[in-house]
């Protein structure tokens, strides 16, 4: 080793040890201490999360498919979800707002994306058989009162009555609000329509209990979460009058 060399390492081996050897009280110490922990947590948790990335993603993508089940009345377990899902769901595709088909896939269709669209948005189907008969799953997408909330609701081959529906929220309030992703909430829908006789759309009025509303079928909301029930009300209508041009065709009718 050169001179030159050696006296270079020797000034790195100072400088090195008067880092270590720095007074701890002082807030130099302190300020590098605490950076250099703030920034081996980041890495360490950004590299929990990317590998834990694709769990997450497939868990979520199981939910989801067993919320569309819970549509259809199919109860499910995120064992056997993804094989049910594919045994029961038939077809899928994305529609416009004239009720066509177009490309899109719908189970990837992020319907909060679609709704802050000022045109151009696509909504999903989920097409089914259940004992032999043909189901319409659409999905649906609205706000609570602390946040998100959503739901499918499928339909019988008529593409009016109501064969089954599922909620689902984000933060509504345990015990009231949060009462719409229960069973007992979903089975009111069952048998409804969502168009009168008249064959006009009317969408399906959430009410309070012991109340009564003319010209549209109706179910009663969850106690003491009115704005969250309110909620509900509006994400039916809108959502499905976005998919009044494609219920209002037959099959054959539905380009794509």
């Amino acid at each position: 080793m050169s001179k030159k060399t050696f006296i270079f390492a020797r000034l790195k081996y100072k400088q090195r040890r008067q880092f270590f050897d720095m007074n701890k009280e002082k807030n130099t110490y302190i300020i590098i201490y605490a950076s250099v922990m703030v920034i081996l947590t980041a890495l360490i948790l950004a590299s929990v999360s990317e590998y834990l990335r694709p769990s997450q993603l497939r868990n979520k993508a199981i939910d989801k498919k067993r919320q569309i089940l819970a549509s259809l009345n199919i109860a499910s377990t995120g064992k056997n979800a993804e094989k049910l899902y594919s045994q029961m769901i038939t077809d899928t595709y994305t529609i416009d707002e004239q009720g066509n088909k177009i490309e899109g896939d719908a189970f990837e269709t992020d319907l909060a994306v679609e709704l802050e669209k000022k045109e151009g948005k696509r909504y999903p189907v989920f097409e089914a058989s259940v004992d032999n008969q043909k189901k319409y799953v659409l999905s649906m997408r609205g706000a609570g009162l602390w946040g998100p909330i959503w739901g499918f609701i499928s339909l019988d081959n008529d593409k009016n009555t109501v064969f089954g529906a599922s909620f689902g929220h984000e933060s509504e309030t345990p015990g009231l609000g949060a009462e719409i992703e229960k069973p007992f909430f979903a089975h009111e829908f069952r048998g409804k329509k969502i168009f009168n006789d008249k064959l006009q759309f009317t969408s399906i009025a959430i009410v309070k209990p012991g109340k009564t509303v003319a010209g549209k079928d109706y179910v009663d909301g969850i106690s003491g979460g009115t704005i969250t029930s309110k909620g509900v009300d509006a994400m039916l209508y809108s959502n499905l009058e976005f998919y009044v041009p494609y219920l209002i065709k037959t099959d054959s009718d539905v380009q794509e």
